[in-house]
């Protein structure tokens, strides 16, 4: 089939040229999300890769075919701060074996996909390759006005001729089954292997009151499940698979799933659909696509001191709460000496803090997956940012976050890799760390930044109009208890240096003015102590 000029992408009103047979209405565009990709097709073009050209020798390519949620944008890079879950996929797979390359286009339907992309993809599927097919967001609208992309509902055999006003084109238009057959049936002709999945589910619940995120299991995942069966291909219900984690995390963790609108999936999202993916992969039978995947990864540091009937206390956060810890004469964390004042026969404690992070980088990194993954019900998460959590957002450190305790976010682009990223405010981050460890069943404790040997006019340096203010409007927002150790601890060096002299302040410090010697990071870890006790018995 020969490529269609990008002119028939920006229909407005067109004329359904009367045929004989009847056919279902089009179904209702529900996401009401407006989505200009398709009027930038040559551009998007020459964005994809090239069908084929990630091949290394003779091995098989993954090729992706999807909409928005699978690739989002024209460019699918980011900078709208949507990412689509066929960006993360790769990461899963070894590259050595397979590669995969994501043609998937925003704004596209099954219709559309396969009139105006198909051919140039299907062009480079070889013997032995693999196609996942994820499409129906779109399949949506009039058969013939506007993007003119709506396929007819259901799996028959049901066809619609019509005819394009702005173009004079002739088209027939298919049923979303149809359009799918059509798919396998290429793939299978090329030597290759084509997968279904049921569409990514939307931010949308079945009422205001409900938990349970609706489904697509009586429209297109029904329908893609009934094609698979026909065709004897296999079948992934990521709709289900997302749907159900979705539905444990809760509505307001599900928000951050999401950037701009319902449908469209912010990093964090997307990331969730590329792993829930993969789960669908594993779980098939004598899938042969599944022996190219990296091997799952067990992490048996953290958690590891966990006992039965003991819970775990984690701390996170920088290289105040954990550094060098190694000598007497070095810097200390205040993370690495707090069990000598806690009953290690009740509880176990880990510290999983870094030294350079902030609140962003310590997510970004993926350290606090790491730590959320092994919560259980009991555990306690003591958090402490701020040191590196000011300064360049994109450039230099890369780690800053924007300043404050609300909702505010914004799309940057790192300097270091031209990656566009979205970052959010510090407070959006402490809310983050709260909401994942409340849907554990663990017990977040905010924590203010230690205090820093510098002093003006004889008084010591506070955080109180800044990272500790939103600390603690995160904390009474949340209702999630707060230790101020930046002023409990302050207000301690600010007497020694009264009595004593600031000598006998600086003992408390190792090398400059934030980094806790061993004496100064047991003051902090005392004070911590003597507070989340008096917080637990106050429970």
């Amino acid at each position: 089939m020969a490529a269609v000029s990008a002119a028939i992408f920006t229909f407005s009103n067109s004329v359904i040229a009367q045929n004989s047979n009847k056919v279902a209405r089009p179904m209702e565009d529900r996401n009401n999300v407006v989505d200009n990709t398709l009027d930038s097709l040559n551009k998007a073009k020459f964005a994809r890769p090239v069908a084929g050209s990630s091949r290394k020798g003779d091995n098989p390519v993954l090729f992706l075919v999807g909409n928005s949620t699978m690739r989002t944008g024209t460019l699918g890079n980011g900078n709208n701060g949507q990412w689509g879950w066929g960006c993360f996929i790769d990461s899963y797979f070894d590259s050595e074996k397979i590669t995969v390359e994501n043609h998937a286009l925003g704004g596209t339907s099954s219709r559309t996909f396969y009139e105006r992309l198909w051919p140039d993809v299907l062009a480079g599927v070889r013997k032995g390759d693999w196609v996942i097919i994820e499409l129906g967001h779109n399949d949506n609208g009039p058969y013939d006005s506007g993007r003119a992309r709506a396929s007819i509902p259901g799996t028959g055999k049901d066809t619609l001729h019509v005819t394009i006003k702005e173009t004079g084109e002739k088209r027939i238009v298919y049923t979303y089954g149809e359009y799918m057959r059509r798919f396998i049936n290429d793939v299978k002709a090329r030597g290759a292997h084509p997968v279904l999945m049921s569409l990514t589910p939307r931010n949308a619940w079945a009422d205001a009151d409900s938990t349970v995120i609706e489904r697509v299991d009586r429209t297109f995942g029904k329908w893609a499940r009934q094609v698979a069966k026909q065709t004897k291909v296999p079948f992934i219900d990521l709709n289900e698979i997302s749907a159900r984690k979705f539905e444990r995390f809760g509505k307001e963790k599900v928000k951050t799933m999401f950037y701009l609108d319902r449908i469209h999936t912010s990093e964090f999202g997307a990331k969730v659909n590329a792993r829930s993916a993969v789960e669908g992969l594993r779980s098939l039978k004598n899938l042969g696509l599944a022996k190219y995947l990296l091997p799952e990864t067990v992490d048996s540091v953290t958690g590891s001191s966990r006992s039965e009937g003991r819970p775990v206390v984690f701390t996170i956060g920088d290289s105040t709460v954990k550094n060098e810890d190694s000598d007497t004469d070095r810097m200390w964390g205040w993370g690495s000496v707090l069990a000598e004042y806690l009953d290690t026969t009740k509880v176990s404690v880990e510290n999983h803090a870094m030294p350079g992070r902030s609140a962003r980088t310590f997510v970004d990194e993926g350290r606090w997956d790491k730590v959320y993954e092994v919560l259980q019900p009991g555990d306690i998460v003591l958090i402490q940012f701020g040191h590196n959590d000011a300064g360049p957002i994109n450039t230099g450190k890369e780690r800053a976050e924007l300043r404050g305790a609300g909702s505010e976010s914004k799309v940057f682009k790192m300097q270091s890799t031209g990656r566009y990223q979205v970052v959010y405010t510090f407070g959006w981050y402490m809310r983050k760390f709260i909401m994942d460890a409340r849907e554990k069943g663990a017990f977040p404790v905010l924590i203010t930044h230690t205090p820093r040997n510098k002093f003006d006019n004889g008084l010591i340096e506070s955080n109180a109009d800044s990272f500790g203010a939103w600390t603690k409007e995160v904390a009474e927002a949340t209702g999630v208890p707060c230790i101020d150790l930046n002023s409990l601890a302050g207000r301690t060096l600010q007497h020694i240096a009264d009595e004593e002299g600031l000598k006998k302040v600086n003992a408390h410090f190792k090398r400059d003015h934030t980094h806790s010697s061993l004496l100064g990071a047991r003051l902090n870890a005392s004070i911590v102590a003597g507070e989340l006790k008096g917080i637990l018995e106050s429970k």
